[in-house]
């Protein structure tokens, strides 16, 4: 039977890391896990600080910082809530119990969001999960929180990582992509959006910024903070081999690496659209400010990741509806369109690519998988012949 101290901190509040306080008995400074004091290099005593002191290494990149702080914060809630015991007391049995629990977290009222919706951090009925996680969300949480507990013992916080047990040292063939959009599919959003209205200016600049948005995803597969974090002033024009000029997007990404990705003739297209409907000339100077993509309005700021996200929620919600109007044998699409997210536009980007045989190595370096570098002469004759068969093979076709 646990102790009678350890039974009151399942009464604690379901509250977000930087909020949330434990007592003394449940707060780390104790765990059974701790390595000893001298070998310690950080200065935390509890394992709230510890986090964060494994978080602020991510403080510079916002997307990892908060996919990396929800893994920590779900596992010390649970551990403190569910077991009454800290993060830095869990053992190898605790970590297959909390696998368990992710696959269906319960108490739902404690753990799930109502309705799925997600709250404000600050907002009293903002909870940790919006529903059970997906075996690839699993296996994200199990890949970040692994990362936490070597860093701990890395740090001479904890004397050992009990997830290490766990980890698969089997070299497994990576899975393949289904999250993203088939030829079908695609042809089906693409009419969503061509059958917006746009008789009022605001209806225009709505869909005049999709089509700009969806164009932006499709041609260059850019992940949606790369969308928020660079701007109209990475376009660039350069002369080939043959004499012609080329547009090219420059795109800080993931880890801080630059790349160069194709601007389609079509992609120009769409963004001399945009730009005009915003009172702007159609193409951008080097340099320019002004975000890829801007709120209703024209206001010269980035949109939020967010926001991002729910344009794209919006539109494949809206081809959902449309295919069930037309009978029950769309169901199965419907239900698929349903899961899309934002994302999935960089996946379809893509396997697009791939499809239609554009060459791997074009397809690895449009979507930044690795670094290139843009002054080695013979990279540069690459880049020439990159973007020639992206442009003849991977069209939007509006």
């Amino acid at each position: 039977m646990p102790s009678q101290d350890v039974l009151v901190s399942f009464d604690l509040p379901v509250a977000p890391l930087e909020s949330f306080a434990l007592p003394a008995h449940i707060d780390g400074s104790n765990g059974s896990n701790r390595a000893s004091a001298g070998t310690r290099q950080i200065r935390a005593d509890n394992d709230i600080d510890a986090i964060k002191a494994w978080l602020a290494r991510f403080l510079d990149k916002q997307t990892t910082f908060d996919n990396y702080r929800k893994e920590a914060e779900r596992l010390l809630l649970w551990s403190t809530l569910e077991l009454g015991k800290p993060l830095s007391s869990l053992t190898h049995e605790d970590w297959l119990v909390y696998q368990r629990f992710l696959r269906d977290p319960k108490p739902a009222r404690r753990w799930l969001a109502a309705e799925g919706r997600k709250y404000p951090r600050t907002h009293p009925e903002w909870r940790p999960f919006a529903g059970p996680l997906s075996a690839s969300s699993q296996r994200q949480a199990a890949v970040i929180l692994n990362a936490l507990f070597s860093w701990l013992v890395t740090a001479g916080y904890l004397a050992g990582n009990p997830l290490a047990l766990s980890r698969e040292r089997r070299h497994r063939p990576a899975p393949r992509v289904t999250r993203y959009l088939d030829d079908e599919m695609w042809r089906e959003v693409k009419m969503t959006v061509d059958a917006l209205p746009r008789e009022t200016p605001r209806e225009r600049e709505h869909y005049l910024r999709l089509r700009w948005l969806v164009s932006l995803c499709y041609v260059c597969g850019l992940r949606i903070s790369e969308i928020t974090g660079n701007g109209m002033g990475g376009f660039f024009r350069r002369r080939d081999r043959e004499g012609d000029e080329r547009w090219w997007l420059e795109v800080l990404g993931k880890g801080d690496k630059l790349r160069i990705v194709p601007a389609t003739d079509e992609l120009m297209v769409e963004l001399a659209r945009y730009r005009r409907e915003l009172k702007h000339p159609p193409y951008p100077v080097p340099g320019e400010a002004t975000p890829l993509l801007l709120p209703i309005g024209g206001k010269l700021r980035p949109m939020t990741r967010g926001a991002i996200h729910e344009i794209f929620k919006d539109i494949f919600a809206k081809t959902a509806d449309r295919l069930r109007q037309r009978g029950p044998e769309y169901e199965a699409g419907a239900s698929h369109m349903e899961q899309a997210s934002a994302h999935w536009m960089r996946h379809t980007a893509g396997s697009h690519m791939a499809n239609n045989d554009v060459d791997l190595r074009h397809v690895r370096d449009n979507l930044g998988h690795e670094s290139i570098s843009t002054t080695n002469t013979y990279l540069h004759s690459s880049d020439d012949a990159r973007h020639a068969e992206t442009e003849a093979k991977h069209k939007i076709g509006w």
